[in-house]
């Protein structure tokens, strides 16, 4: 079956998608991360649960905090909703619509868990690392995330102002022996006024975004493989159209579906939460292994009871592309990070207020963050 891979057959096909900054469920994640990073600015040992929804001219934040601060977090939201640029009543959802609040105190049966320096949940979580690009992430997100940050760009220098916040890209990558050779579609969704006309749109996107971000990493394609607005025109985007939520973009957070994802989201959660914390740890030491050449493809698996302040189990998997015997690899990654949940927060110095810049194009494959530096003194 063509695009299937089968037996020894070298060709396949992967797709990914990720979404533009303004995209509903984004919103969410990023109102719930700036909420994070609220508590955590003021008290670095605060707990933070926070869940967003947003609909039509309404938003709502729910969940737990445990902290000394004050925080005004209906302030909060709406600087991110006017940030991300729903600031049109036309658009059904803007800055000033109303916003509900219900959030109360962290539970004490959790909390004594995680002051005995414990994990906050039960759970699983996995890094992944591979040698496809620069950012050692797989190429069909890394190009996804890449288009959905480009078209959020060209929308706020005013280079294409008539697209609205809202957006999704996906793309389709062919392998061959392994190895990413060609994209072979791409599909953009890009909400945009009604006075242009959707020709307009799909060239311009085409020649301002897809060209270039597809060039940066050797790849071209013809507008016959371009899709944009598949349904012929889309000029009402946004919270209004499609309800929002907090979390609901773990695939796009993580890996783009090539690799697998633990069971619990990241945005709205302080890194006591292993849901958070686990995940970088986990792709910490897949990122180290991979950089330092003993393995063309890791990953690594965390699994923590509530309460326990150890993993259950701590697996790496190298699908047979390790240069060293699997034992040094274990070695190795046992050297990187400390994986009892106080040695993952310290050593990756997780008590900061970092979290916002992680809600929009994806938390893993971008400079800046801790869990993707690379150690040298090993």
């Amino acid at each position: 079956m063509r695009g299937f891979l089968v037996g020894n057959v070298p060709e396949r096909f992967f797709t990914s998608e990720s979404v533009c900054a303004g995209h509903p469920d984004k919103i969410c994640d990023q109102i719930s991360d700036a909420c994070v990073d609220a508590v955590l600015t003021r008290d670095p040992y605060g707990r933070v649960a926070i869940e967003t929804m947003a609909g039509a001219n309404h938003l709502v934040l729910m969940g737990e905090v445990g902290t000394t601060a004050k925080i005004d977090f209906e302030r909060i939201a709406r600087e991110q909703v006017h940030r991300l640029g729903y600031t049109d009543h036309a658009q059904n959802f803007t800055h000033l619509s109303p916003v509900t609040l219900k959030i109360h105190e962290q539970s004490p049966e959790i909390a004594v868990g995680v002051e005995s320096k414990g994990a906050g949940d039960q759970g699983m979580m996995f890094g992944y690392a591979c040698t496809e690009t620069p950012q050692r992430m797989p190429m069909p997100i890394t190009l996804a995330h890449a288009l959905a940050q480009k078209i959020d760009e060209v929308r706020e220098s005013g280079k294409l102002p008539y697209l609205k916040p809202d957006g999704k890209t996906q793309i389709t990558v062919e392998y061959q022996n392994g190895k990413p050779c060609k994209v072979t579609n791409v599909v953009v969704a890009a909400p945009h006024k009604r006075e242009v006309q959707l020709g307009d749109v799909r060239q311009d996107i085409f020649l301002e975004v897809i060209v270039p971000v597809l060039g940066k990493y050797d790849f071209t394609v013809q507008l016959t493989q371009v899709i944009v607005n598949g349904t012929g025109t889309w000029h009402s985007g946004g919270p209004a159209t499609d309800t929002g939520l907090t979390g609901r973009k773990i695939v796009v957070d993580t890996y783009g579906g090539y690799a697998r994802v633990g069971g619990g989201a990241f945005s709205g959660k302080d890194p006591s939460k292993v849901d958070r914390s686990g995940a970088y740890g986990a792709r910490f030491i897949a990122n180290n292994i991979v950089a330092h050449g003993l393995a063309e493809r890791a990953e690594v698996q965390l699994a923590w009871a509530i309460g326990q302040r150890q993993p259950l189990m701590q697996e790496i998997e190298t699908y047979d592309t390790e240069t060293v015997p699997l034992m040094a690899v274990r070695d190795f990654a046992s050297k990187v990070l400390d994986t009892s949940v106080e040695g993952i927060i310290e050593g990756l110095k997780l008590r900061r207020p970092i979290y916002l810049q992680t809600a929009a194009y994806g938390h893993f494959g971008r400079p800046g963050f801790p869990w993707e530096e690379i150690k040298k003194d090993i």
